[in-house]
């Protein structure tokens, strides 16, 4: 697992249009019950395929959405367990009577390889055994936590668990550009997902200054996707990974490859490349 940060060479010459021959691992896909039916596994995995996705990590509420599609196509998907259940949501996960139990049957049952996506939104002080007890148990089972939040709750739990892996969801989706740098200096065990920052980081067909910054000294802790958490995401899903491939083209191939599905191939310990597409 690589958790250091290198300082890219950008007079390197940009991947330009060869980012269309490089394999995507999506780092932030839902498989949510409401898409079951417009989109069957054989219509995600087809959407894969046509836009060079070649393996994703999915989370969904409810986990069995993820189950369904990681046995209709193991071979692409990389499963993390979702605590949102009946009775259990974004805002209440916390509270839920027996999710400890509920989040180790699952974890003991399927090869759930992180916990999350999940949100806090904020730190409520009786939530925080309950935290405490999922940053302890992915140390334990050795899986990361894909959290969505600001930055505070992401210090909270490297204050619980200074070895724990996190990855940022949305790079913190609301925190300006100079928290991110702030975070990804501080903690070298910290990966982030850059779904909803695209805008962000692609403005007039340039790449921002604060987040070629970022990039450019952390892409060995970055990953792209797609966060298909409603159907509509799905519906715009090619528009959605052609994005991304815009702003990757943008950078020196080092970079582009590392962050489009390298750093995923060490973090979950998977061989990525555009021969899988097609594959289940």
């Amino acid at each position: 697992m690589v958790c250091s940060s290198v300082m890219a060479d950008s007079n390197h010459k940009p991947i330009g249009d060869d980012i269309k021959n490089v394999p995507i691992f999506d780092a932030h896909i839902h498989y949510k019950e409401p898409a079951w039916g417009p989109y069957p596994p054989e219509a995600v995995i087809k959407l894969m395929d046509k836009t060079g996705v070649a393996m994703a990590l999915v989370s969904s509420t409810p986990d069995q959405g993820t189950i369904k599609l990681w046995k209709y196509a193991p071979n692409r998907v990389v499963p993390e367990l979702r605590p949102y259940k009946k009775g259990a949501g974004s805002s209440d996960w916390m509270k839920a009577e027996g999710m400890i139990d509920y989040l180790n049957e699952r974890l003991d049952s399927y090869p759930h390889e992180g916990l999350g996506e999940f949100h806090v939104h904020y730190i409520d002080p009786d939530d925080i055994p309950m935290l405490r007890a999922v940053a302890k148990m992915a140390v334990e089972r050795d899986i990361p936590i894909h959290v969505h939040s600001g930055a505070a709750p992401v210090e909270m739990f490297f204050e619980f668990e200074p070895e724990l892996t996190i990855i940022w969801a949305h790079a913190g989706m609301s925190e300006p550009a100079r928290v991110v740098m702030r975070m990804m200096n501080k903690y070298p065990k910290m990966y982030a997902d850059t779904s909803y920052r695209e805008d962000e980081i692609l403005y007039n067909g340039k790449i921002t200054a604060a987040w070629r910054k970022i990039i450019e000294k952390h892409y060995l802790r970055l990953m792209v996707g797609s966060d298909t958490w409603v159907n509509d995401q799905w519906d715009d899903y090619e528009y959605l990974i052609g994005l991304n491939r815009e702003w990757l083209s943008h950078f020196p191939r080092e970079i582009a490859e590392r962050i489009a599905y390298k750093n995923a191939e060490e973090l979950f310990d998977r061989k990525i490349s555009m021969d899988q597409i097609g594959t289940r």
